[in-house]
């Protein structure tokens, strides 16, 4: 959005450039100041598309839709809700996967969530990315932004993308890491938000029979559909 100048993201946290949708009532920026903002806004949500507000299709926002695959989710979103104080305490390991897979968790079903956005995404403006694909072929999935938002920007601007959006540079980036969020709201004294961003951390955690059970319910829930995911690369 701003030509690869780094300056324009450093003076500010992402959370007061890109406002956060569901959080705006906790958050200095309201509605109103959102709203006013000039033209391209960006703005972040977790909503399920039934969810999203009608002015959003109705206007032919785009939207960029990153998913990922269930396992990690899953095992990113147990040691976020430890972190998270707003959220319930997501218990042990087993309590929070069955939860998971009922989609009694927040923002409700993943399988709903990557489903849904999956079946309306040639109907709406939508570029629906996979974050494992980010992960093996960053430059890859940088040009597919820069075409959806009409953007041409040269070789050397493309690698600096690149380098200040790895998951590294954002871990250690205090306008990017949400170290300057409220700490009653994100206790990073527990686990960080940027913990490890790796594909198939997922079998650090689960054990062999919990695979199993996720496994014979994934297949279950994500039957029907045309998404296929990658646990590993």
């Amino acid at each position: 959005m701003n030509e690869g100048n780094a300056d324009i993201c450093s003076r500010s946290p992402t959370h007061e450039r890109i406002p956060f949708i569901e959080l705006l009532h906790l958050m200095e920026q309201g509605l109103e100041e959102v709203i006013a903002r000039p033209s391209p806004r960006v703005l972040k949500t977790h909503l399920p598309v039934h969810l999203v507000p009608p002015s959003f299709w109705e206007l032919n926002c785009k939207v960029i839709y990153v998913a990922r695959n269930a396992r990690d989710t899953m095992t990113s979103y147990y040691y976020f809700d430890h972190m998270v104080q707003i959220h319930p305490n997501p218990g042990t390991l087993d309590q929070f996967m069955q939860r998971f897979m009922k989609g009694d968790v927040g923002w409700g079903s993943w399988y709903d969530h990557v489903k849904e956005f999956w079946q309306v995404k040639d109907k709406h403006n939508i570029l629906y990315l996979f974050y494992e694909d980010i992960k093996q072929n960053p430059i890859h999935e940088i040009r597919k932004v820069m075409r959806f938002l009409d953007k041409d920007l040269p070789g050397d601007v493309i690698q600096k993308i690149m380098h200040l959006t790895s998951f590294d540079q954002m871990k250690e980036n205090p306008m990017a890491n949400y170290s300057t969020f409220p700490s009653d709201v994100m206790d990073q004294s527990t686990y960080k938000f940027m913990r490890k961003g790796k594909v198939g951390d997922w079998k650090t955690l689960l054990t062999d029979q919990q695979n199993k059970l996720f496994e014979e319910d994934y297949q279950q829930q994500i039957q029907g559909s045309t998404l296929r995911f990658r646990n590993e690369i």
